[in-house]
């Protein structure tokens, strides 16, 4: 993954394949808790998908402030750009 939209895309893919959330919900702006029902247990299998998305571990601090599809993009991002910690 390199560029912001190649991530989005791929976070929309995980969360319509892992979660089956219709295309059409996965908004920018959309609450992954409010809008899109996922819960704390998914959202643990999200942040283990998208490690292996990164190819590396992914702290959970990194994702304790992430609300929306686009904060999920946004770290990845970040990620992505500095390197984001220790290889999985």
């Amino acid at each position: 993954m390199r560029t912001r939209q190649e991530i989005q895309q791929a976070v929309e893919r995980e969360l319509k394949d892992a979660f089956g959330i219709p295309a059409e919900r996965l908004k920018a702006d959309a609450d992954l808790y409010r809008d899109l029902d996922i819960d704390s247990i998914d959202a643990i299998d999200l942040l283990v998908k998208m490690q292996k998305l990164l190819g590396r571990r992914i702290r959970p601090e990194d994702f304790r402030s992430v609300r929306t599809v686009s904060d999920v993009v946004d770290v990845l991002e970040r990620l992505t750009q500095d390197g984001g910690g220790p290889a999985a």
